[in-house]
């Protein structure tokens, strides 16, 4: 564990801890100890230094934990029968949590190629090259969201998985409304959003042969608690799960339940594709029947948004006429 990691982890309970105490207890001198304290701060995590008292979080703040995650879990399996109707991943998924990495997607990727089953998660505390759609940059400040990468495999090709992203979106927003976000609405293709503004994002990243069979890392950047100076570098309206339910997250439980209401999705998907989705997407479509802009490689299209096909698939009413999309990038037309 690096000695940032080390010091975050002594702060996290939101007390007081002098220099002296952290140096001590790190084996860093207190000049050292202030430099970590000032790349903490840099990567967007909130610490006070009071003099005669020492260094204090501007919140708790709940780190990451594979053996919580994994207790949250268990609880889930035996308390939500119901809502968990498929059987639980074979025991050999692994879980990984980490402190940082470039990419969870591209870890995962990395781990799937060297043999790691089907089912496995990968989580971080913080992404230094998180990945949007299209190439974007994922904003990913330290300590205070969820970078979630899921592996699974298909037994057919790469073109039978379209609308799974749609899919796994749908999964996301059933959890944050659990939480009380009863406004968590779905953007074509794979966008969360709240009255408009982006709460989290899915990236799908696949690797198969045409007939399959096909590994799929399904990604995931949730905002839990999304400071003021990150959030204003990100080019686009946003929110966060905090701001919304106006009190603390447990972010080991929050994963543990994604974790398992993903893997649910995947069992359903592959028995019968986007298909068992369509109407519970349409439900939650923020863009339905609303004026949009639709950019494709060959231009901009405007017209009204009529929802998706069981392919998951935008349907755009373009001069009369209805036409299904599989892919591009929708804004609304003001």
């Amino acid at each position: 564990m690096s000695k940032d990691a080390q010091i975050l982890a002594m702060l996290a309970d939101g007390h007081f801890h002098s220099g002296q105490e952290l140096a001590q207890q790190i084996g860093l001198s207190r000049s050292g100890i202030w430099k970590a304290i000032q790349s903490l701060q840099a990567k967007g995590i909130e610490v006070f230094a009071v003099q005669g008292k020492g260094y204090r979080l501007a919140q708790p703040l709940e780190l990451l934990n594979s053996s919580s995650i994994e207790a949250s879990k268990k609880i889930l399996q035996s308390t939500h029968q119901d809502k968990l109707k498929q059987p639980a991943p074979k025991h050999d998924a692994e879980l990984m949590v980490l402190w940082d990495v470039d990419s969870t997607n591209r870890y995962l990727m990395e781990r799937a190629s060297d043999g790691c089953p089907a089912g496995s998660t990968c989580l971080a505390e913080m992404q230094t090259a998180g990945r949007g759609r299209r190439g974007r940059q994922w904003i990913s400040p330290l300590g205070g969201n969820i970078y979630l990468s899921q592996l699974w495999q298909f037994p057919s090709g790469p073109a039978a998985l379209s609308g799974l992203s749609l899919a796994a979106a749908i999964a996301v927003v059933r959890v944050v409304r659990e939480m009380g976000v009863s406004q968590a609405g779905v953007k074509w293709p794979n966008d969360i959003l709240v009255n408009g503004e982006k709460l989290a994002g899915i990236l799908l990243e696949i690797q198969g042969e045409s007939n399959g069979p096909t590994s799929v890392i399904v990604g995931l950047g949730l905002n839990v608690r999304l400071p003021d100076m990150m959030a204003h570098t990100i080019d686009q309206p946003c929110t966060s799960l905090e701001k919304l339910v106006q009190k603390p997250v447990q972010r080991n439980k929050l994963a543990a339940r994604l974790i398992e209401e993903l893997l649910q999705i995947y069992h359903i998907f592959n028995k019968y594709g986007f298909s068992a989705f369509v109407d519970e997407w349409r439900s939650l479509d923020v863009f339905r029947d609303k004026r949009i802009n639709l950019k494709l490689p060959t231009g901009v299209l405007n017209g009204t948004c009529r929802g998706v096909d069981i392919a998951g698939a935008i349907r755009l009413e373009h001069n009369g006429q209805v036409t299904s999309f599989p892919s591009g990038e929708v804004s609304l037309r003001s």
